[in-house]
């Protein structure tokens, strides 16, 4: 009978974290190594499988947050998901909208009502979060959605329907993509972000060509330019990102650094300021009740779709509908995508898709 160590060594390969660890990435900020792309994949795979012993798994989890992980592990990370990942794509080919999944807590979510108005306006947008996700476990899309009386507790396939009959989708992380959502309670216990937190938003559970998250900094959205195109089972041939509130995917008030890149190997970026669509709102118009962000956003949402509000929240929510116009490739600029984002608003449109979502 083969040792433990063959085992092991025939399941994985030769790279457990401990040795990692040791010999790689765990010596401290300074001296820590990259990983090949092969080390970086045998790690999540063995991390996946629930192998590694929980301490060893922290330590592991942190280095890689001390040393940055760099795109081509990123790539890694992001294949071994995807593998995992239960995909079904809609007949139509939506905007996936990847939000940080451990939400918000301050700001009113944005993306529900921006992507009904950009759906109403022949957009289609879908979303995806999970339930309380780690380290924040704020609300985010699915709780928003939870609140607006649509459902949320879907299969793949019943949310590729979802988008087709409707031009918005929201897709669930414990059924698209359930060997994330396993490492919970492991991430839980870190209390810190990971680079799970990363990579997860990145699941295209939809197949679709564009994506549009968030950033903090520039540097990190070029990271995640760079690991779309180095990975190996991802798709996708335009993304967009830009400096969202509390890391999340609603434009910010005032100043917005925006992120683009092509598969081709296009990468641009450019600023975008509120001021100059005629928007006055600041931060502080947006914020809500951080003990009920999401039945704040809910009601918002329903208002400024029925035509009822028209202020600050009626404003960003036509502006970020606009970005996912312009990301679908329905509008060639932004203002472009926010006159058709107003009219969508004026007629009514968006408030019939989210009716349309409620009587599924």
């Amino acid at each position: 009978m083969a040792s433990a160590t063959q085992d092991e060594a025939q399941e994985f390969g030769e790279w457990p974290l401990k040795r990692l660890m040791t010999e790689v990435v765990g010596s401290g900020t300074k001296s820590a190594a990259d990983m090949t792309r092969a080390q970086a994949q045998e790690a999540f795979e063995r991390i996946l499988a629930g192998e590694p012993d929980p301490t060893t798994l922290g330590a592991f989890w942190l280095a890689n947050r001390w040393k940055h992980n760099v795109p081509e592990e990123l790539a890694a990370y992001l294949d071994v998901m995807n593998a995992g990942v239960r995909r079904a794509a809609p007949d139509c080919d939506p905007v996936d909208c990847g939000a940080n999944y451990d939400g918000k807590g301050e700001t009113a979510i944005l993306g529900v009502g921006a992507g009904l108005v950009a759906a109403a306006a022949g957009t289609p947008v879908v979303v995806h979060s999970g339930d309380r996700v780690p380290t924040q476990k704020q609300d985010a899309y699915k709780h928003v959605l939870d609140a607006l009386g649509i459902e949320t507790e879907l299969r793949p396939a019943e949310s590729a329907a979802m988008t087709d009959e409707t031009g918005f989708g929201f897709y669930s992380q414990p059924a698209f993509n359930p060997g994330i959502h396993d490492l919970r309670d492991r991430r839980d216990q870190m209390g810190v972000r990971t680079f799970v937190n990363t990579v997860e938003t990145l699941a295209n559970p939809a197949d679709a060509d564009v994506h549009l998250g968030s950033f903090y900094h520039l540097a990190f959205a070029k990271k995640v330019c760079d690991t779309f195109d180095r990975s190996e089972t991802s798709d996708v041939d335009r993304v967009i990102m830009f400096q969202g509130m509390e890391g999340y995917d609603d434009i910010r008030p005032g100043y917005t650094k925006v992120a683009e890149w092509r598969a081709s190997g296009e990468f641009d970026d450019y600023e975008v300021e509120t001021e100059e669509y005629g928007m006055e709102y600041g931060r502080e118009d947006l914020e809500v009740d951080p003990t009920d962000v999401a039945g704040d956003s809910a009601q918002i949402t329903e208002t400024v779709l029925a035509g009822e509000q028209d202020d600050g929240f009626a404003d960003a929510i036509a502006l970020n509908a606009a970005f996912r116009i312009y990301a679908g490739g329905d509008a060639d600029t932004i203002d472009e995508g926010l006159a058709t984002a107003r009219d969508v608003l004026a007629s009514g449109a968006a408030a019939d898709v989210l009716a349309a979502c409620r009587d599924r």
